[in-house]
């Protein structure tokens, strides 16, 4: 098989989840032009189909669906959609995701539980879902879950974000023990561990401290509207499919040191 055979993803089906900005927009876009049928998903309808457009501008074959993994009885209907649209799912990107700022001792309690319902819970009742009726039946799937960089180390002073972090500590050890659990079933699960993107979710700190983010930054800069393509057409295609269980980070070097 040649190099661009490993990386054609023609024929296959992603879900992307969190699908209609940001991060998520992005990599949809990566495996939507490497052949990817795509379905998206999030909460606002009217970002979905500002998405869809600009996808199919590109002549990408898309499906939207609006839904809130974060309403858990709405996942086996969001999953039956899928399904009976496209007939099968090849490809979960796990990237819906939310965070709360305030300290920890003055943490709400109903702020921890968003965060965790969507980041860490949702995602799992997703995951088993679509394991269960697609991927362990047709004996192959990959399954991709935006972490980050926040799930590997603690935060620097100033910036209080303890469920977002244990969230994504979580994913990484999640990824961990389903890639293990559900390898036999040949089944890759990895996670992306961004570090600071230019997104809706972390504007407000970049306005804040962007310049001392990127002066702790090896390459100098922040991560871009390209800087997980590659990454996650790797991870969801052949030329991915021996590495499984890993939390690979996206970050300008910042955690080299």
């Amino acid at each position: 098989m040649s190099v661009r055979q490993l990386f054609d993803l023609s024929g296959k089906v992603a879900l992307v989840t969190g699908g209609s900005r940001g991060l998520g927009l992005q990599m949809a876009e990566a495996l939507g032009e490497m052949g990817a049928r795509l379905v998206i998903t999030a909460r606002k309808a009217e970002e979905l189909a500002a998405a869809r457009a600009r996808l199919e501008k590109q002549g990408i074959e898309v499906f939207a669906v609006a839904g809130d993994l974060s309403q858990f009885d709405q996942i086996p209907g969001l999953v039956g959609q899928v399904l009976d649209h496209c007939g099968r799912i090849d490809i979960l990107v796990n990237n819906a995701g939310a965070t709360w700022a305030a300290p920890a001792e003055d943490y709400p309690f109903e702020a921890w539980m968003k965060v965790i319902n969507l980041n860490l819970n949702g995602m799992f009742l997703l995951t088993r879902e679509v394991g269960k009726r697609a991927f362990i039946p047709q004996m192959s799937g990959k399954i991709i879950v935006t972490a980050s960089i926040s799930g590997l180390r603690g935060n620097p002073p100033g910036l209080s974000t303890i469920a977002y972090n244990a969230s994504k500590g979580a994913d990484v050890n999640f990824v961990r023990a389903l890639a293990a659990e559900w390898g036999k079933y040949n089944i890759n699960v990895n996670a992306i561990c961004p570090g600071f993107f230019h997104s809706k979710m972390a504007s407000g700190l970049i306005d804040m401290i962007g310049d001392e983010i990127i002066a702790a930054t090896p390459l100098l800069r922040l991560g871009g509207e390209e800087d997980l393509k590659g990454l996650v057409v790797l991870l969801a295609s052949e030329a991915g499919r021996h590495i499984s269980g890993q939390a690979i980070a996206v970050d300008g070097g910042s955690g080299a040191f």
